[in-house]
């Protein structure tokens, strides 16, 4: 009876929790800086699909069509991705201090965004490929090092992702050491510390790696619960660990660095968003994976509602969902107790 009620009890949490995104992408649509009213997003959108005979200003339709709609997007999708991925992550690794960049996607998009930066005088676009290329060889050098005893164990992996995670981070300090301090190291500092400022819909590329990546960790989420039991008991269930954590860890990878190229490094979300979908609907992966793609793209759509209205100037995302994110999860343990871990 007990259960049946806790059951009931979550389930309109559950809903709100999946309806939210959806209410968000519309709400933030005229909210702004600039205030538009609600009955002028719906003209701008009815004059995209060639609807009605009412018309908006070309400013009106500018801002939400080309500025306010490809970013919320964006911050819904940054935001799912970089959460489904700490879940992922901290399933298999059985750890539930791990975040979405543990094996050094984030640093190593850092740098691949810093190299383009400094060395080629790369345009916002152009600093992508870069990004993500280097996502996943911070990724591939953490396995291979996780590799000399032949075998993955969850400890070797998390310590190569240490050990490239530093390395990186340090070339990173070098790309700022060497980039110009007027033109080149401003936009590399801004893009550091993560914004949706610049995204349109030619960045909307990012997305295909993302689905593709997000598919194979809700595909192999029932996996990642037998993962997440330790590999001595999933080999004795017929698991193929090494193969199951190899399209884990790659789907995560392509989520996470595709996430970074799009926003640049933002923290936090990874770490604190899954533990909040497992207050509401527990550890099972099959359920935690779409309850974490709704909260962290619900955070994230907020976080970029205040970044654009809080000041006069941006705040970067990563300031944000740091100050959030740091006493919010202090709360977390209080309420938790590692209850949920």
């Amino acid at each position: 009876m007990n259960s049946g009620a806790s059951r009931a009890g979550k389930l309109p949490v559950k809903i709100v929790m999946y309806a939210l995104p959806f209410a968000l992408i519309v709400t933030t649509l005229f909210i702004g800086r600039y205030p538009i009213p609600p009955q002028d997003v719906v003209t701008a959108f009815a004059n995209v699909f060639g609807l009605g005979s009412y018309r908006v200003t070309s400013e009106v339709y500018t801002l939400v069509i080309n500025v306010r709609f490809p970013r919320v997007i964006a911050a819904a999708a940054v935001g799912a991705a970089l959460a489904i991925s700490g879940a992922a992550f901290q399933g298999v690794f059985r750890n539930p201090l791990v975040s979405s960049g543990i094996l050094g996607v984030s640093n190593g998009a850092g740098f691949g965004a810093g190299l383009a930066i400094v060395f080629f005088s790369a345009t916002s676009v152009a600093i992508y490929p870069f990004a993500f290329l280097f996502g996943i060889v911070a990724v591939a050098a953490s396995y291979l090092i996780a590799r000399v005893y032949k075998s993955t164990p969850t400890i070797m992996l998390i310590l190569g992702g240490t050990i490239v995670s530093s390395v990186f981070s340090a070339l990173v300090s070098l790309m700022k050491y060497l980039a110009d301090p007027e033109t080149q190291l401003p936009n590399l500092v801004y893009w550091l510390m993560g914004s949706l400022d610049a995204v349109g819909y030619e960045e909307f590329v990012a997305l295909i790696p993302m689905i593709a990546g997000a598919a194979i960790l809700f595909l192999m989420s029932w996996r990642i619960n037998v993962l997440s039991m330790g590999d001595k008991e999933a080999r004795s269930m017929g698991v193929d660990t090494q193969r199951d954590k190899f399209l884990v860890i790659g789907g995560a990878t392509l989520c996470t660095a595709s996430a970074v190229c799009m926003s640049g490094v933002v923290g936090w979300v990874g770490l604190i968003i899954p533990h909040i979908g497992r207050m509401i609907v527990g550890s099972d992966s099959r359920k935690l994976m779409p309850a974490s793609a709704a909260i962290g793209a619900s955070f994230m759509m907020v976080i970029d509602l205040l970044a654009r209205v809080i000041t006069v100037s941006e705040v970067p995302l990563g300031v944000l969902t740091a100050l959030v994110g740091a006493p919010f999860f202090v709360y977390l343990l209080k309420r938790t107790k590692g209850r949920n871990w």
